[in-house]
C-alpha cells in the first residue's frame, strides 16, 4: 500500500521545465501558471468590455470580432449539445474555448521566456499539465452533472446499456475521457513551444516564423477540439437512450 502511494506521489511530482513555485495555504503551486492565467482573464475582460460597451446595430471593429466569436461558440454548442438544451451550456463551452484559445495564442505569440522572474520561467497556462487536467476534470464534472440533473440516478443505466457485460468498458471510458483531454492539449502545446524555442536558439531569424504560424493554427485547433469534445460529452449525457 505504501509502495503504491509513494509511486503516485512520485508520478504527481514529475514536471517539465523550470517552475516558479508559490506556497498557498500549505500547498505548493506553479506561480507562473497563475500569473499568465490572470493575464489571460484580464485580456478577455478588457476585450469583452471594450467590444460591448457601446453596441451598434451594425457591428464594426472590436464589436464585430466579439460578436463573431459569440456566434461561433453558440453554433458550436448547439451542434454538440443539441438544439433543445444548448442555451444553458453556451457560457461553459464558451469559457473553455476562449480561455484555451487565448492561453494557447499567448504562448505562441508572446516570448514569455524573455521576461525574467526570480526562478523558473513563464509560459502559456496550457503548457502545464495541472491546468489541462483541471479543465478536463471540470469537463467530466459538468457532463456528469448534466446527465444526473436531467435523468437522476437513471443516468447510470448507461453503464449497462446495451448489455451488462459492458459495465467495465463504460466505466473505463469515463476515466479515459479526462486523461485524453488533458494529455492531448498539454502535449500539443508543450511540443509546439519546445520546437519554437529550439529553432529560435539555433536559427533565430527566418526559420522559426513559419513554425510559429503553424503553432498559431495548431493552438486554435486544440481549443476547438477540446471545446467540441466537451460539448459532445455533455450532449451524450443529455441524450435519451432507448
Amino acid at each position: 500500500m505504501n509502495l503504491n502511494t509513494n509511486f503516485l506521489f512520485d508520478l504527481a511530482s514529475l514536471s517539465v521545465g523550470e517552475h516558479y513555485y508559490w506556497s498557498l495555504g500549505g500547498y505548493t503551486v506553479h506561480g507562473q501558471v497563475l500569473l499568465i492565467s490572470w493575464f489571460v482573464f484580464a485580456l478577455l475582460a478588457v476585450v469583452s468590455f471594450l467590444g460591448n460597451k457601446q453596441l451598434d446595430p451594425v457591428p464594426t471593429g472590436l464589436q464585430n470580432i466579439t460578436e463573431s466569436f459569440t456566434e461561433y461558440i453558440v453554433d458550436l454548442t448547439k451542434t454538440q449539445v443539441g438544439e433543445e438544451e444548448y442555451e444553458s451550456w453556451v457560457p461553459f463551452i464558451g469559457t473553455l474555448f476562449l480561455f484555451i484559445f487565448v492561453s494557447n495564442w499567448t504562448g505562441a505569440l508572446i516570448p514569455w521566456r524573455v521576461l525574467e522572474i526570480p526562478n523558473g520561467e513563464l509560459a502559456a497556462p496550457t503548457n502545464d499539465i495541472n491546468t489541462t487536467a483541471a479543465l478536463a476534470l471540470l469537463t467530466s464534472v459538468s457532463y456528469f452533472y448534466a446527465g444526473i440533473n436531467k435523468k437522476g440516478l437513471g443516468y447510470f443505466k448507461r453503464y449497462v446499456s446495451p448489455a451488462v457485460f459492458l459495465l467495465p468498458i463504460n466505466i473505463l471510458e469515463d476515466f479515459s475521457k479526462p486523461l485524453s483531454l488533458s494529455f492531448r492539449l498539454f502535449g500539443n502545446i508543450l511540443a509546439d513551444e519546445l520546437v519554437v524555442a529550439v529553432l529560435v536558439s539555433l536559427v533565430p531569424l527566418v526559420i522559426p516564423i513559419p513554425i510559429m504560424l503553424l503553432g498559431l493554427f495548431t493552438s486554435a485547433v486544440q481549443a476547438l477540439v477540446f471545446s467540441t469534445l466537451a460539448g459532445a460529452y455533455v450532449g451524450e449525457s443529455l441524450e435519451d437512450h432507448h
